[in-house]
């Protein structure tokens, strides 16, 4: 599996035969200070480093497209990642609410049911408690 970091890594293509390089910028850096070793001042390194911008070469137009797309894909296929990792945990979510909602459904009707129960002793006990007649209103007489 590879790294995050070399995932991201976009290789270049066929640009520089001196070494590795992650980025244009360095080899620009590179020239440039080796211009600045021999003598040469920074306006004129900014003035040709702006006409090298602006005068691209169809080669180099087309490494920077191949750059943007592979850049692409790698984000596209993180976010994707991204978004499975997701996924899974709202579904590991649901699972744990339809748990919960059932065992508090189930203890919904256990108490329920316990109160019915109660309700009809006490109604039980009341009665009972009232005699026959039906009302006990302070009669008991010894």
């Amino acid at each position: 599996m590879e790294s995050d970091e070399e995932i991201r890594r976009v290789p270049e293509v066929g640009l520089e035969l001196a070494g590795p390089s992650t980025s244009g910028r360095e080899t620009t850096a590179a020239a440039g200070t080796a211009a600045g070793a021999a003598g040469t001042s920074s306006a004129s390194q900014a003035a040709t480093s702006a006409a090298r911008r602006r005068g691209r070469s169809p080669a180099d137009k087309e490494h920077r497209r191949l750059k943007r797309l592979l850049r692409n894909r790698v984000s596209a296929q993180q976010a994707r990642e991204r978004k499975k990792a997701y996924l899974s945990e709202l579904e590991v979510r649901v699972k744990d609410l339809e748990k919960r909602n059932s065992e508090l459904e189930e203890r919904l009707s256990t108490l329920q049911n316990e109160n019915q129960m109660l309700r009809q002793i006490l109604k039980n006990t009341t009665v009972n408690r009232r005699g026959p007649g039906g009302s006990s209103a302070g009669g008991d007489s010894q």
